[in-house]
Parts: structure tokens; C-alpha cells; sequence
């Protein structure tokens, strides 16, 4: 016997989860509805089965194919228009010539298919229907039915006044082929209001057999919660993917799950799912393959699709999660939520009772959202950050993006043009480089691969004549599960805005350059790079002075690959070392912790009684000093201290700097007759100011050190050879210069500002401090007698900062917090 699937439904009531996929193909325990229908059939002998189909049937062709995956043999029939429940049925009658059955695609349900079969046999029916007694028929075909099982009389979905039983149509069909005289060809015929009320009429054999065991209509998104509780519950005999343990929790293939995390079932956790310390897996949860979800979440009645992620402490109540979802740290979602997939929810965000998150939609950080977001974007991130393109590995920035991301970059370069590009020690790093160069590739790019470098020998290959533009591939300092793709330009800076948008712009469009085969780009690697960039530093600095001095350090390479550069040129120089961690290691990496690391060469510099201890961080960008006592500088202390030494002895009249550093910079500047040039709070744009001639040094807010001389942009190497070379020439112990420097008292604030609302506070507040003098370098920095306050809105949050400076860090806080408090007016 031949077996009907139904599956032509688009699932409107199922919105959003069948916003982009057919309801079929939602899934029910890990499998599409469909698949249980297909091992239901199988189960009773239906091996040859036809699917009709209209939404997206391409969904179902593909996952299915012949059925030969299932021990059956699948057909399709296509509705080129609607043709309802009969006529789409009908439109594959010429391969439906004996009796058959009918069921839909979309309902869950072990019900004995062979009892309704032999029931029709028994009474010599021309159709029969399963019936089913349920508690609220206002949704279904009521039925009622004589003593023999004839039917009497049917409602389709009718009113409470109408219902006259509790048995009702389940969408199961015995069928013999004379049942196509009732179904008119090419146009929308229904079963249940055409077909079965004219075989009434006409008094032919219609019966309805009522079935034993479960079925559901998963119609709605309450149906499709409740089902999950069912099947789990027992209530339902379904086989369930996966390996039981006790309670009731299922447990798929290669699925990791901490020692620490709590599993309450029962439960269903998929294929390589991943789990860890601090989770709560409450009752009828049910996690998809691939999903991974972060310490401390706390899940309960959820149903959470394929490769999704659930950030840190994300809280979840009744709630369903589309496929690919991306919730981050303290995500909470109430009862009813349901979010479509690939939706980005950012932190801290609120979605209240019952809101629908429709597909690829993204969800603001610290937003509390209480209606349904359907057309809008609601606020849509940029794709690039402050450092580059930035995002949780795998997650965000996966293989498919980092290609797109190449041939958008590659586009906007010229057919035939030469980029660089590195990466740092991790997999993560070197998956996307690759992916990277091929779209570079394929948009005609030649790619000249320094493979693992750091971010400064990057910087440096990028300025030479062969080159027209480099990127790198790193982990995120601060969260060793992300990855960032940095751009640079042809002198080696960090590409400007207006480079970002060009490619931004090709990116959303997707109008990406594909060359001819005979025109797809080359990969090299550039020789002898390293030498390259260790000769130039040499030539920078006074050897014959350092050699001198025998100076003593303590250096931490951070497992950078900056000990692949600094060994070679500190030996040269005649300077007694002390490595630490001097090799490239990921994992070291993963784990950098800056003040760890500074703790630990503080001790080794007053064990050894060295000059100078140093951290540099895993790019090699960013520098920490320690001074000859061991005492760890800031990074004030640090950008004060080098200011100091360098004064004197600048090549250039000015110093580039911040908007938000201390004001005591710009007194030890005009002491040494040396101007200082405000920037913005940006690292392009401080390091467009160290291009500019005239200026000789430049710094940043955390560490990083420019020395425009040999490179207009951060390099710790460059930074700490200068170091020593200017203690080497004045003889000066940098302990003694950090205790003559002043104490900075700077303060930082943060008011949580609404996008739309930052502009208007941004106005406001110049207003309210007209009477004051102001500075619009970056954001509004008004002057007090005793020190100053910059607002700045934060161009990736939606946040406004304060900083603030005066004689004490209390008259700093209260500065701030004063300014903090005139934004929340302003707010309110």
C-alpha cells in the first residue's frame, strides 16, 4: 500500500520559526516532524510514499531525497497554486490508482495506523477517518459517528455552541481510488468541508474509526512546547535520538556536559552539544545538536533549535530559540518568547511575555523589549568595531563571514594588488586567515602570507612597496573565545572609516568581484620578513650605548609571537635577559592575564636586582613596565614616565594624545618646550596623528606606544628598546623618574543612554556648559579650574562615558558622577 504525506502547510500560526523553513521541517526532538510521520509509515508497511508539497519544497526534497535513508520510497507531487487538503492530494492521483492512506506531515502522533487500515478492510469503506476524543475540539473537525462507526454528522472547527462531541478528525485518511470522482481537478477542494460532506450526500461508505494512542496538531507554538512535554513525559512512543541516562535525559553523540552543571529531567541534549560548569538544565529541555551553552545559564521548558549559543547566565522561562541563535552574557527571556533563527540578542537584554523575535533580527545590549519585533531591524550592529571585525569564534565570525568579509575587502582593491596577512597561534585564528586568503583569491588578490607574526611585523610588512594592504587574525585579549579581523592600510595603520564603509558596503550588497579563473590570485610567503623588521629596529636606537650600559630586564613575551623578534635584537644589544614565557602558545595565550603576568616580573626584577622588568602583551602591541623597585607602572605612570625621557630628546615638537589623558602630560610637555596634540579617543585616529610630521611620539589610554620614527603605531618591541636606549644615554633609574612623577586622579563613569537618545544628550549637554570652556575634539570636554570632564556616547554600546580629572580622586568621582547625573536628567 501507498502512503499520502501532507506537507504543502506553511505554518502561519508557527511564525516565526516557519518564517523560513516549512512547518514539516520543524523539529520535534531533534528530527522534523516529517522523519517521525516517515518511521511511523515504515513502521506499518508503507514503503511507497507520495509527499505533496507547496512552501519551500525544495526544504523537504532535499533533506529527504528518495527515502532510501529510511527504508522507503519517496515521490513528490508539487502544487504549482493552493489546491487544499483534497486537491493537492488529488494532484497525484496518477500515481495513486489502488487504496491508500493519508497523514499529515506536521503532527505528532504513534497512533495505530494498521487498526484504522483494517477497520476500513472490515466495513468495505470508500473512505474512513481516524478519530481521536480530545478535551477542547474548537480547533478541529468535530465527528460523530453511528454504533456501526458510519458517520452521521461533522463540524469543522465549530463554536461552543456548536459542539455536539469530543471526537474529532485527526487528518488520517483510508482512502480507495474512486474518492477522485469528488475531487474536481485544478482548483482548492477540502476534505473535510468538500470531499467528505458530498460522499455523505451521495450515501457512500464514509466511517470513522476511533484510533487508540497519542496524537497532537502541533499548530500553534503552545502545541509545539506541549508536544516536547508529551514525548518526554511518556506520553507519546517516539524513538528519541541519543543514549538514556537516568531520569529521563537523553544524551547525544559526542555531547559534553561539566561535572558541575545540573541536568533536572527530564531532558533531551543533542549531538556535540557542550555544557558547562553552573548550568541548570531544568525540566523539558531539549537542546538541539551543536549548541553550546556558557557557565551559569538557566534553562527550564525550553526548546532551544541547532547550533545555537546561550551566552554566560542567560536565563530562560517557556521560551523556543530558532536555529544558529546568538544570545549573550545575562540574556533573560519570559514565558511565551520566541525568537527566530540566526537573531542576535545582545547583553543584558529583557525580551518580555510573549514577544516574537522574527528571523535574523538583532536585539540591542541592555535592551528590554516587550513587543514583537516582525520588519524592523532593531538597531543592526556594524560590522566593524573598534579594532576591526570582532565576535565569538565560530559563532559570529565564522568561515562563511571571514571569505564574504575577504571578497568584500578584495573588491574594494585593485584587480592584481598584494595584501599581507598573519595570524596569532590559535586554530580559530588559522582557520579564518585561510578562509580569508581564498576570497581574497577569488576576487584577484594576491596574498603574501606571514602565517603566525606579530600585529607590529605585520604593520611593518604591510608599508612596503609590494604590499597595498594587510589584515591579522587574532584572539581578543579580554575573551579568549572571541577572534578580531583587523584591516590596515598601505602605511600600515588601521583602516579609516571611510575604507570600513566601502567595504561594509560591498559586504551588505554582496557585490563581490569574481575574477576569471586565469585572474585568481596567488598565495606567497614573503622571505625573511622577521630580519626585515629586526635590522630597521636596530637602526633606531643607539647599539654602541646599550651595549655599554649592560643593562639588566626581565621580559614577558605574554606566549607572543613577539620572542620570535626580541631575543635576536636584545642579545645585539648587549643586554643581560630574563625570559619569560618566550615562546607562542594558545593556550597561554587564552589564559593572559596582565596583572598576573606584571605580578610575577615585578617579583623576578627586585630578585635579580634588574633595571627594567617589561609585559608585552600576546600581539605585541601593548606594553606594561615594571621599574627597577618593582613596582608595576600604570599605564598613566608608563605613558608619563616615557614622556619624560623622550622630551628631551624628540624628534619632532609635538606628542599625539588622547582627549581623555591626564592633564599633567601636557605640563612635563611644555616644561621640555614640547606641544601636546589632543586626538580622539580612537586608535585610527591617534595613530593618523602620529603620521603627521612633527610629531615624535604618541601614546594611548592602555599601554600602547607609538614611536612614528620607525612605525606610526603601537609596538611594544620598538617601545621597550627606546626604553633602554634612553636609560642607557641619561644614566637615569626609571625607579627614580616614577617617583617624581605626579599622581594622575582620573575617574570613569558610565550612564546606559538609548541610541536615539545620544545625540540629543550630546546637545543638551553642550547647552547646559556654554558659560564653561569647552573642547569638541572627541565628545564635549569642559574645563574646571581644578581639572576637567569629557562625554563621550560610546560608538558601540548603548552607553555614554564620563571621565573626569581633578586634585583627588574623590573631587574626580564627584565631578563625574555630577556629569552622570545630568545625563539621567536629561534622559528622564
Amino acid at each position: 500500500m501507498k502512503a499520502v504525506i501532507m506537507a504543502g502547510g506553511e505554518g502561519s500560526r508557527l511564525r516565526p520559526l516557519t518564517s523560513n523553513q516549512p512547518k514539516p521541517m520543524m523539529p520535534l526532538a531533534n528530527r522534523p516532524m516529517m522523519e517521525h510521520i516517515v518511521e511511523l509509515l515504515r513502521l506499518h508497511g508503507f514503503d511507497e510514499i507520495v509527499v505533496t508539497l507547496a512552501f519551500m519544497p525544495n526544504a523537504i526534497r532535499t533533506y529527504f531525497g528518495d527515502g532510501s535513508e529510511w527504508g522507503v520510497n519517496i515521490v513528490y507531487a508539487t502544487e504549482e497554486n493552493p489546491l487544499g487538503t483534497a486537491g493537492s492530494v488529488g494532484n497525484a492521483k496518477d500515481v495513486l490508482t489502488e487504496r491508500f492512506l493519508v497523514i499529515s506531515g506536521d503532527v505528532l502522533t504513534d497512533i495505530d495506523l494498521g487498526k484504522i487500515l483494517t477497520f476500513h478492510e472490515e466495513h468495505d469503506a470508500m473512505a474512513t477517518i481516524g478519530l481521536v476524543r480530545v478535551d477542547d475540539p474548537l480547533e478541529f473537525g468535530i465527528v460523530i459517528t453511528r454504533d456501526d462507526g458510519s458517520i452521521e454528522r461533522f463540524l469543522e472547527k465549530p463554536t461552543w455552541g456548536q459542539v455536539f462531541s469530543d471526537t474529532i478528525n485527526t487528518g488520517i485518511f483510508v482512502l480507495e481510488p474512486e474518492i477522485f470522482d469528488y475531487i474536481p481537478e485544478g482548483r482548492s477542494v477540502d476534505f473535510s468541508s468538500d470531499v467528505f460532506p458530498a460522499l455523505l450526500e451521495a450515501g457512500k461508505p464514509l466511517y470513522g474509526a476511533v484510533a487508540e494512542g497519542y496524537w497532537e496538531d502541533v499548530g500553534t507554538l503552545e502545541a509545539y512546547v506541549r508536544a516536547h512535554k508529551d514525548l518526554l513525559d511518556g506520553k507519546v512512543e517516539l524513538d528519541i535520538p541519543g543514549f538514556r541516562l537516568g531520569e529521563g535525559v537523553w544524551l547525544g553523540e559526542g555531547a559534553e556536559i561539566h561535572p558541575d552543571a545540573n541536568v533536572v529531567g527530564p531532558a533531551i541534549i543533542g549531538d556535540s552539544c557542550r555544557v558547562e560548569a553552573g548550568v541548570r538544565l531544568g525540566q523539558y529541555t531539549v537542546l538541539g545538536d551543536n549548541v553550546r551553552v556558557r557557565a551559569g545559564a538557566d534553562l527550564e521548558r525550553v526548546v532551544v533549535h541547532d547550533n545555537a549559543y546561550l551566552g554566560q547566565s542567560v536565563r530562560l522561562r517557556g521560551t523556543v530559540v530558532g536555529r544558529a541563535c546568538d544570545l549573550r552574557n545575562g540574556v533573560r527571556c519570559e514565558e511565551g518568547v520566541v525568537i527566530g533563527d540566526e537573531s542576535f540578542i545582545g547583553n543584558d537584554a529583557v525580551l518580555g511575555t510573549g514577544v516574537k523575535v522574527y528571523p535574523f533580527k538583532t536585539v540591542e545590549q541592555g535592551a528590554v523589549v516587550n513587543s514583537s519585533i516582525v520588519w524592523e531591524s532593531r538597531g543592526a550592529r556594524s560590522l566593524f568595531g573598534r579594532d576591526g571585525v570582532a565576535g565569538l569564534a565560530n559563532v559570529d565570525i565564522s568561515p562563511e563571514l571571514a571569505t564574504k568579509l575577504a571578497m568584500a575587502w578584495g573588491t574594494s582593491l585593485k584587480k592584481g594588488d598584494t595584501v599581507i596577512t598573519s595570524r596569532d597561534s590559535s586554530r580559530a585564528a588559522r582557520m579564518l586567515k585561510r578562509a580569508m586568503m581564498a576570497g581574497l583569491n577569488a576576487s584577484g588578490i594576491n596574498v603574501l602570507d606571514l602565517e603566525m607574526a606579530s600585529v607590529p611585523v605585520t604593520r611593518f610588512m604591510t608599508r612596503q612597496p609590494i604590499a597595498k594592504a594587510g589584515s591579522t587574525v587574532r584572539l581578543v585579549e579580554s575573551d579568549p573565545q572571541s577572534v578580531v579581523i583587523r584591516f590596515f592600510d598601505a602605511h600600515g595603520l588601521d583602516l579609516a572609516e571611510a575604507g570600513q564603509r566601502k567595504i561594509e558596503r560591498v559586504f551588505n550588497r554582496e557585490d563581490f568581484r569574481r575574477v576569471f579563473p586565469g585572474e585568481i590570485g596567488e598565495i606567497g610567503f614573503p622571505p625573511r620578513a622577521l630580519e626585515m623588521y629586526t635590522a630597521a629596529l636596530e637602526a633606531t636606537v643607539d647599539t654602541s650605548a646599550l651595549a655599554s650600559a649592560r643593562l639588566k630586564v626581565v621580559v614577558d613575551y605574554g606566549y607572543g609571537s613577539t620572542s620570535f623578534v626580541m631575543p635576536n635584537v636584545l642579545a645585539k644589544m648587549g643586554a643581560d635577559v630574563l625570559a619569560v614565557n618566550p615562546y607562542a602558545s594558545t593556550a597561554g595565550a587564552m589564559e593572559y592575564d596582565m596583572s598576573v603576568h606584571a605580578a610575577n616580573v615585578a617579583a623576578l626584577v627586585k630578585a635579580s636586582g634588574a633595571h627594567v622588568g617589561a609585559v608585552i602583551d600576546p600581539d605585541g602591541e601593548h606594553l606594561t613596565i615594571v621599574d627597577d623597585n618593582g613596582h608595576v607602572l600604570t599605564h598613566s605612570e608608563g605613558m608619563l614616565a616615557l614622556l619624560t625621557l623622550v622630551s628631551g630628546r624628540l624628534l619632532g615638537d609635538r606628542i599625539a594624545l588622547p582627549v581623555a589623558a591626564t592633564a599633567h602630560a601636557e605640563t612635563i610637555a611644555a616644561a621640555n618646550g614640547v606641544a601636546v596634540q589632543w586626538t580622539k579617543m580612537s586608535t585610527p585616529a591617534l595613530m593618523d596623528a602620529a603620521s603627521e610630521p612633527g610629531v615624535g611620539f604618541a601614546a594611548s589610554l592602555d599601554g600602547g606606544y607609538i614611536l612614528p620614527g620607525f612605525l606610526p603605531a603601537f609596538d611594544a618591541a620598538a617601545t621597550l628598546v627606546k626604553l633602554l636606549e634612553l636609560l642607557a644615554i641619561t644614566g637615569a633609574k626609571l625607579g627614580d623618574i616614577v617617583a617624581e612623577l605626579p599622581s594622575p586622579h582620573v575617574v570613569v563613569e558610565s550612564v546606559v543612554t538609548p541610541w536615539e537618545q545620544k545625540g540629543a544628550v550630546m546637545r543638551g549637554l553642550v547647552e547646559l556648559t556654554k558659560d564653561r570652556p569647552i573642547e569638541l575634539v572627541d565628545g564635549v570636554k569642559i574645563r574646571h579650574d581644578d581639572g576637567w570632564a569629557l562625554v563621550l556616547p560610546d560608538p558601540e554600546d548603548p552607553l555614554t562615558r564620563v571621565w573626569a580629572e581633578a586634585g583627588s580622586d574623590a573631587a574626580a568621582r564627584r565631578l563625574a558622577q555630577e556629569y552622570a547625573r545630568r545625563i539621567r536628567q536629561m534622559l528622564r
